[in-house]
């Protein structure tokens, strides 16, 4: 099994591609290693000494390593916890689990919030995949978009830009009701 790296805009996160399928749908979000109980890889990830963060997208996990610590000392722990989980056939979520949605879910959206989550599923997240992150829709309300910043994408310094000058742009060209967008911890 080869396990590819890439940098990631966030300097404290690297993004591992396994070559293979890390959740079916959704993403799964484990910011420390408290939230990591529904994941015996996210654990895994977590004892090795230095992670703060673990993030599952479709095909790729990235990680979050404290200020502390390096690259070059973390990544061969890194590599064999993942390649050995893999290769022993080892579940990344426990079943019957979901992976993290967002909060506004359970509401019936209405055209403009269907319009946002179109737009954010469709040019965003996409975008923001590739750098090993994700963000997710968690509400709008008096013109204000609420997203929440995962994976790569969370404590990223280039992440206050990328919230104003890409996604809020974005949305306020397409949906005149936007004014706004905030991200929420």
């Amino acid at each position: 099994m080869f396990i590819q790296t890439e940098q990631t805009p966030n300097p404290a996160t690297l993004k591992f591609l396994p070559g293979r399928a890390v959740v079916e749908s959704g993403t799964a979000n484990f910011p420390e290693a408290s939230s990591a109980s529904r994941s015996p890889l996210a654990q895994r990830l977590f004892d090795v000494e230095g992670i703060t963060g673990v993030f599952f997208g479709s095909d790729f996990i990235t990680i979050t390593k404290g200020e502390d610590r390096e690259w070059y000392l973390l990544k061969p722990a890194i590599l064999g916890v993942i390649m050995e989980h893999f290769t022993a056939g080892r579940p990344v979520l426990l079943p019957d689990e979901a992976p993290d949605l967002a909060a506004a879910e359970d509401e019936e959206p209405d055209e403009v919030v269907a319009q946002i989550k179109e737009l954010l599923d469709t040019r965003v997240r996409p975008a923001v995949a590739q750098d090993g992150g994700d963000i997710v829709f968690h509400g709008f309300d008096g013109g204000v978009v609420y997203l929440h910043m995962q994976g790569a994408c969370a404590g990223c310094p280039s992440s206050t830009a990328t919230l104003k000058m890409g996604i809020e742009n974005m949305l306020r060209h397409y949906i005149p009701e936007v004014q706004e967008v905030r991200a929420i911890a």
